[in-house]
């Protein structure tokens, strides 16, 4: 067989994730010490879990509607009108998806023509432009800087729109940076999107994790609900990574064709998961704010302590990652993130992994206990000693 010949060129062309590099070559190690991965350490809240216990023990283990049960829609849409003041329709404009990853896929599928142009601010998490070239798309990357906090600015968004721009995508509060945008940010964007036919993916999978601002979503901004897709999921803020469950809030004429997409090559979404996320919903509000705020105490740990050891960091407002630069240590962030897992067992990613403009900054994610990050910033003052 020629499978040079048989795979997809489009595949074969994509770049593997530069994340899974590292945790390859840790998973070949010892005495190694992570804060690579962007996963809560906290155990799903138990009154979570006994819902989807008992889900299981009363036999509702068969498939759902393919937009999820009712129950769900409904409990996602009120949770919407409580946390960004949005309303949505459960019948006919959210969609209940395998994680917000599906949402995400189901977004440009549902969207993209061959050619259309898709604007991705970076550095970013890394499925976007893949995800859109498989939808045959082609991604247009903004390289987002520190001196403005990593947000997306209206000049940075109206220089790169063409006739062919069909989405941006609207990634806040971001993995890697921290980053997130506030009103006004948000503000000066739609002013740049209101005249046009371009879409917004806005990824909020993160918007229960901010420190010190509330999050404000782009779809509650006057004229913006009808051209912004929400895509969001529980793994985040409820600690429910592997339930593997996300939805999609958005205009009835854009989830009546994602629909289509979910129907063939899902189904529906996990129902036991589903059973679980009602209970998130309706009463795990205390439960997000405790983790909230473990998280921010270690933030401002993680912080203060790469400062301390001459590391010059960024302070992120969401998110559960620190993204500091460390190109003044002569080596490029492959180089040196390679280095200090090799000779020091610390593992982080570097910034090139979210991006080219990646290159100098490493992500660190703090969703590790204080006792862990302590243990890794020990190491890493040993390390950078030598250079």
């Amino acid at each position: 067989m020629d499978y040079n010949n048989i795979l997809s060129d489009v595949v074969k062309n994509m770049a593997p994730s530069g994340i899974r590099k590292f945790f390859d070559i840790l998973n070949t190690m010892k005495d190694v010490i992570s804060l690579t991965v962007g996963e809560p350490d906290f155990k799903t809240p138990w009154h979570i879990r006994v819902a989807g216990i008992e889900s299981l023990e009363n036999g509702r283990t068969h498939y759902t509607s393919n937009s999820g049960t009712v129950e769900l829609r409904e409990e996602i849409s009120a949770y919407l009108e409580r946390k960004i003041k949005v309303s949505y329709d459960p019948m006919h404009e959210i969609i209940v998806t395998v994680g917000g990853s599906e949402a995400i896929d189901l977004a440009m599928r549902a969207l993209i023509n061959p050619g259309d142009e898709v604007i991705v601010p970076q550095p970013a998490f890394v499925c976007y432009g893949p995800i859109a070239s498989l939808a045959g798309g082609v991604p247009v990357y903004i390289d987002t800087k520190e001196k403005n906090r990593f947000k997306l600015t209206a000049e940075e968004l109206r220089s790169v729109i063409t006739p062919k721009t069909k989405l941006l995508v609207l990634p806040y509060p971001s993995n890697p940076t921290g980053a997130i945008m506030e009103r006004e940010d948000l503000e000066a964007l739609a002013e740049v999107l209101r005249d046009t036919n371009i879409m917004v993916l806005a990824d909020e999978i993160y918007a229960e994790l901010t420190y010190g601002k509330e999050h404000v979503s782009i779809a509650s901004l006057p004229g913006m609900r009808e051209r912004t897709i929400i895509a969001s999921g529980f793994s985040k803020a409820y600690a429910m990574t592997g339930w593997r469950l996300g939805y999609i809030a958005a205009p009835s004429e854009v989830t009546g064709q994602m629909l289509k997409i979910h129907q063939y090559a899902i189904m529906c979404s996990p129902t036991t998961s589903q059973y679980a996320a009602v209970e998130a919903l309706r009463n795990g509000q205390s439960d997000v704010e405790e983790m909230r705020a473990e998280y921010n105490r270690r933030r401002r740990y993680i912080v203060g302590g790469l400062r301390s050891i001459g590391i010059d960091c960024f302070e992120p407002e969401g998110a559960f990652y620190v993204f500091p630069y460390i190109g003044k240590f002569g080596m490029t962030s492959e180089a040196f993130c390679e280095k200090l897992l090799m000779e020091y067992g610390v593992a982080i990613v570097p910034g090139t992994a979210f991006g080219t403009c990646g290159e100098g900054f490493a992500r660190i994610s703090y969703a590790y206990s204080v006792e862990h990050i302590a243990k890794a910033l020990d190491r890493i003052e040993k390390f950078t000693r030598n250079y």
